[in-house]
């Protein structure tokens, strides 16, 4: 709290405020939240003399302050990712996402991200634990078809492609490989009766292998991919979906986003009832803009397989404890087991 308080000052609002509105005087900077997890994320209410333009709300993204978090991060820099995609990405890609402020660097205290809070302009946003409906889902689809389509094959990256899929990236993969058994053992244990008993070996099975299983899940036609599609990282405006939480961001195949967002924001019974619907309304989607993609069973096919990421995901976030409240993280995993149940999905690395 301290460290934050220290480096949140009215000197640096002003440096802020400075590149936005120069002649504006900030004078009170107000912390209303701090929330930690995988970083820390603190919402700042900043009292200025500035036009109406320039949001008097800020939520500011910093280096987690748990000491465990901050180092499973830091290796792969997920906020330098972030940083880099809003400098270099955003403006092209055809989805709502927040305001950027300010992109900060130092070596000492690592990357900071200010961006406007999105409530200040009527904005919702989403809880891990939101259960979303049908007609969200739909729209939320229709989004990630649009924006896959537009980046398929990895065109439209142009240099991004360096850092989207480079050494940063065989990083993260190495980590998760070296660390994928005992984090599976411990995440299984810590999730209890969630997890029915029938699926440790074949989960801890795919630990083992998880380096081919992850060159299996590459091989496909790769786009531009959040990764990381929880309820938690949506907001809404006028009942549209916005984007956020963009550290993850890579190239990989579509559908795995798809596989990510219908696991863990729809209840187990929406989405038996609607994913087939929802699966083909993304195909049919990227078909419109002229892609060409897999049939309907080879997609499914794809989707089954990519359910596997986010029951790992929200398995190892739960062994290295602190990256998520605990009652979503319960939640979500709850929500991933019965998609990976309902398709058998760890007999498709068997």
């Amino acid at each position: 709290m301290q460290k934050v308080q220290k480096r949140l000052t009215i000197p640096w609002a002003q440096s802020i405020v400075d590149q936005h509105a120069y002649g504006a005087t900030v004078s009170e900077v107000s912390i209303l939240s701090i929330d930690i997890g995988t970083t820390t994320r603190v919402r700042l209410d900043i009292k200025h003399d500035g036009p109406s333009t320039l949001p008097h709300r800020w939520f500011v993204k910093l280096p987690s302050q748990l000491q465990r978090v901050k180092i499973i991060t830091a290796l792969p820099q997920l906020l330098q990712t972030e940083a880099r995609f809003y400098q270099k990405l955003m403006h092209s890609v055809p989805l709502n996402c927040p305001d950027v402020l300010a992109i900060q660097h130092s070596w000492r205290q690592g990357t900071l991200l200010a961006l406007a809070d999105i409530t200040e302009t009527g904005a919702v946003p989403g809880f891990p634990t939101d259960a979303l409906t049908p007609d969200q889902a739909t729209l939320v689809i229709e989004q990630l078809a649009h924006l896959h389509a537009y980046f398929w094959n990895a065109r439209n990256l142009g240099t991004a492609k360096d850092w989207l899929s480079g050494s940063m990236r065989r990083w993260e993969d190495r980590i998760g490989n070296f660390l994928s058994v005992p984090l599976m053992r411990l995440g299984l244990f810590r999730a209890g009766e969630i997890v029915p008993k029938t699926l440790h070996v074949p989960a801890l099975r795919y630990a083992i292998q998880r380096r081919k299983a992850v060159q299996f899940l590459s091989n496909a036609p790769h786009t531009l991919v959040h990764h990381d599609l929880h309820p938690g990282n949506f907001f809404w405006r006028d009942s549209k979906p916005g984007f956020l939480d963009w550290q993850l961001v890579r190239t990989g195949e579509g559908i795995s986003d798809v596989a990510y967002f219908l696991a863990t924001a729809l209840t187990p019974e929406v989405r038996r009832k609607h994913e087939l619907k929802l699966l083909i309304r993304y195909r049919d989607a990227i078909l419109r803009q002229g892609i060409v993609i897999q049939d309907n069973e080879a997609l499914l096919q794809r989707y089954r397989a990519h359910l596997v990421y986010p029951f790992e995901a929200m398995i190892v976030t739960l062994a290295v404890g602190g990256m998520m409240d605990l009652k979503a993280n319960l939640e979500l995993i709850s929500r991933v087991t019965a998609a990976i149940e309902d398709h058998d999905t760890f007999t498709c690395f068997s």
